[in-house]
């Protein structure tokens, strides 16, 4: 038994000894090769399909489409607003935009940006913009704003995962 502790502590230190660069220089990366063009072509095909989400998020926002935005969100999901945690978007239209929804007479997006990066079934996204608000009270609200998004992919296509956004009366 002494012997064979003996054994395993000196293969072990042995190990322990060999550099690590070293031992992955000696290693065969050949079946890793494929796998990782495989997935830098998937990624570079799909990344369309998170910002078409996106972007159908913001067109569902101007058309004031309750419907049209909850099947773009995931059931799990979590909204964040100019410092607030929301909860589940079902939460935040039912508690926060919905409501909102309903005072609004026109809403419109400009100078949209949209950075969208795939990491295998998921993907993150910034985006730039402004928007202009009209209510039925006659009031008008500009902002700029600034959104941060996790988008997951499975079979039914992109949901987004978890929205952050933020604005500010725009500077001149």
């Amino acid at each position: 038994m002494t012997k064979t502790l003996t054994r395993i502590a000196a293969t072990a230190l042995v190990a322990t000894l060999i550099p690590l660069p070293a031992f992955a220089q000696q290693m065969d990366h050949s079946s890793h090769a494929n796998h990782q063009m495989h997935a830098m072509d998937a990624s570079a095909e799909d990344v369309a399909g998170a910002e078409e989400t996106l972007k159908a998020y913001r067109t569902a926002l101007e058309a004031r489409d309750a419907q049209a935005m909850r099947a773009l969100f995931a059931e799990d999901s979590a909204i964040f607003e100019n410092g607030k945690a929301e909860g589940s978007f079902a939460n935040y239209m039912e508690h926060h935009l919905g409501p909102e929804l309903d005072a609004i007479v026109s809403f419109t997006f400009t100078d949209p940006t949209l950075t969208v990066t795939r990491m295998g079934h998921m993907a993150h996204a910034y985006e730039t913009y402004g928007y202009r608000i009209e209510l039925s009270d006659g009031r008008v609200i500009e902002r700029d704003g600034v959104a941060t998004s996790v988008l997951a992919h499975d079979a039914d296509g992109w949901r987004i995962v978890q929205y952050h956004s933020s604005s500010r009366a725009p500077r001149n």
